[in-house]
């Protein structure tokens, strides 16, 4: 998820974009995860645009 996230969208990220991605793969990738489809509370400093857009889970494919 984390992973498929970056590659759908860094190519339009502006620099602080990217920043925010840098720094946010340093937590648990359990707990990006669990921030992303909500099963955990997100802090409200990851709580951003760029969480919103990962939440949307739009860019992970799902099998036919």
């Amino acid at each position: 998820m984390i992973g498929g996230f970056f590659d759908a969208h860094h190519a339009s990220w502006s620099a602080a974009d990217l920043d925010w991605f840098e720094t946010l793969i340093e937590e648990q990738d359990v707990d990006i995860m669990g921030w992303a489809i909500g099963s955990i509370p997100c802090p409200p400093e990851w709580d951003t645009p760029m969480m919103q857009t990962m939440r949307s889970l739009d860019f992970v494919p799902l099998p036919k």
